[in-house]
């Protein structure tokens, strides 16, 4: 079901295939003025990690500057990727939302289910082939990879390996995003299936792990702060959005588990940005797709968001570009089905759901 890639071994220029995890918050409620392209504003719904509660997030920067430039404010509604999918599905005959961004499987759901129109944004003839759809209908905008966190103070060193987690040390101390809800927490079964060889492999484990699991979150972006805290041990995350926590949570470390015997993999979670299907401000939406996509914007990609550019042709050399590519070193790079992931996630899901018992 899951085809292997190499071994990523290099920087970021191999930081090109195919993030974020779930939240909970809206930071701003939806609207619209005038249909069309008209009105001075435009609405994103997407998942969380690319905005900071501090206001010094890559979208707190690239949203200022881009209001700046063109005079069109943006309106910001997060939550988790399944999340922001369901709620343009209920608004599609009232449709709020110029512009989704969201993480596979769900911007692949989003197609499935009509909500995108097809634009190919400046810049996306620089986004590798594996990070957009071929019919224009959504592009990666930042790159990403899945990981896990753990407390640093508390562990002298990160776990290895999966089986590592069932030591009754973490009871109580881990705890991973919902699947099917969160983007990263449906990254914790593709990344099982894969580890463990696949679906029922993954959840006899998944079943074993539910003894130490504090139960489900709708939000992993949540996750850290308690992982700093040392309120847990472990929990499942995004490089992208845990680099950027990292920064003002000195106990944060970033690791890949391994199958007993393994390498450490992972696989590339891009946030993902489409144009909204009958979008209120779709000229404006055009606008700022063009502007995330841009090179000003994508050379800040790393710098302050942590994050990995997604056009091939931006090659930070920032200090956290560097971390990064240190970070990601030794660490195989494998390459989903995210076609059977979307036609199957259901069923994924409901297996998980009936091996843990939520």
């Amino acid at each position: 079901m899951l085809r292997t890639a190499t071994a990523l071994t290099t920087g970021l220029a191999l930081a090109t295939t195919l993030t974020a995890c779930g939240g909970g918050s809206s930071s701003a409620s939806a609207g619209s003025d005038s249909a069309g392209g008209g009105g001075k504003t435009v609405t994103v719904y997407s998942a969380d990690g690319l905005k900071s509660d501090k206001g010094d997030g890559w979208y707190d920067k690239v949203f200022a500057d881009f209001t700046k430039k063109t005079g069109i404010e943006v309106k910001y509604v997060e939550g988790g990727s399944g999340e922001m999918v369901q709620r343009a599905v209920r608004e599609k005959t009232n449709t709020q939302a110029d512009v989704l961004v969201t993480l596979p499987p769900f911007i692949q759901q989003a197609d499935g289910k009509g909500l995108l129109q097809a634009y190919a944004p400046q810049g996306s003839d620089k986004v590798n082939g594996a990070d957009k759809s071929a019919d224009s209908k959504w592009t990666s905008v930042v790159n990403n990879y899945f990981g896990f966190v753990y407390n640093k103070k508390e562990l002298t060193s990160a776990p290895r390996t999966w089986e590592e987690l069932l030591d009754a040390k973490y009871k109580g101390k881990l705890q991973y995003s919902t699947p099917g809800v969160a983007g990263d927490g449906t990254a914790v079964l593709v990344k099982s299936m894969h580890d463990f060889g696949g679906k029922d492999q993954a959840m006899e484990y998944l079943k074993k792990l539910q003894a130490n699991n504090v139960g489900p979150s709708s939000s992993t972006s949540k996750l850290a702060p308690k992982t700093d805290k040392g309120e847990l041990l472990v929990a499942n995350g995004d490089v992208q959005m845990n680099f950027a926590q990292s920064k003002s949570m000195p106990n944060l470390g970033i690791w890949f588990p391994a199958k007993d015997g393994g390498k450490p993999t992972t696989f590339a979670l891009p946030y993902a940005a489409g144009l909204v299907a009958k979008a209120p401000h779709t000229e404006n939406g055009k606008k700022l797709l063009d502007y995330l996509l841009g090179e000003d914007a994508q050379k800040l990609v790393s710098e302050v968001g942590g994050g990995f550019p997604a056009r091939t042709d931006v090659k930070p050399t920032d200090a956290n570009a560097i971390e990064l590519t240190k970070l990601m070193g030794g660490v195989e790079v494998f390459e989903p089905d995210w076609a059977d992931i979307d036609k199957n996630l259901t069923g994924y899901v409901d297996a998980w759901k009936s091996a843990t018992g939520s």
